[in-house]
């Protein structure tokens, strides 16, 4: 393993285990994604991201595709096209509860909380006829992700994406603790919808 091969696998690692840690994956669940020269690194297609392993890592080539598909994650069209359209060098993929159970409800997350409404002023949910790793999703994903750094597909995860893998990993946070929020404000009765709210 190379230097630079370590480095990438080190952050992998990292972040891979903090998704689990945190409850934004389920234990295969998830992708990551780098961007390095003409080259992306994803996550292999099965592995438990929240303990990889080396080899759970597929290096292959950003613009045109190779025989390392095959192993790569099925969801690699999405993430090339991300990573080729937004000028991002990193992407998250991830499947957390409140976003998820939240896109139900809305087209778009607007924050409650003083942080959240700071940092994003508000999270756009897409509806798909086929969410997981088709042509429909990395189309529209990046499209969308060209104005956010982080959004959600309905009834599946987020993506989100940034200069560096610890900023996709915020921007996954940010969207999470949003939506709880906004799911906890529901649940004992604060009307959510109220202009005032969004105000502060």
């Amino acid at each position: 393993m190379s230097e630079i091969d370590l480095e990438i696998y080190q952050e992998f690692k990292k972040y891979g285990r903090f998704l689990r840690e945190h409850g934004l994956i389920s234990s295969h669940g998830g992708n990551i994604s780098l961007k390095r020269g003409n080259n992306i690194y994803i996550k292999r297609t099965g592995a438990m991201l929240g303990d990889l392993k080396p080899n759970d890592i597929v290096k292959t080539n950003l613009y045109k595709e190779d025989s390392k598909i095959l192993l790569a994650s099925k969801e690699l069209p999405v993430h090339r096209n991300i990573l080729l359209n937004t000028g991002a060098l990193a992407v998250i993929h991830a499947h957390p509860p409140y976003s998820i159970i939240l896109s139900f409800l809305y087209d778009e997350i607007i924050p409650i909380d003083l942080e959240g409404s700071y940092i994003a002023k508000k999270i756009p949910v897409i509806q798909l006829e086929v969410a997981t790793a088709s042509d429909e999703s990395a189309t529209k994903v990046p499209r969308v992700l060209q104005d956010y750094k982080v959004m959600i597909i309905r009834g599946h995860g987020t993506f989100a994406h940034g200069s560096s893998l610890e900023e996709a990993y915020m921007w996954t946070t940010v969207a999470e603790s949003v939506c709880h929020l906004v799911y906890l404000a529901k649940k004992i009765g604060i009307d959510v919808e109220k202009e005032g709210l969004r105000n502060w």
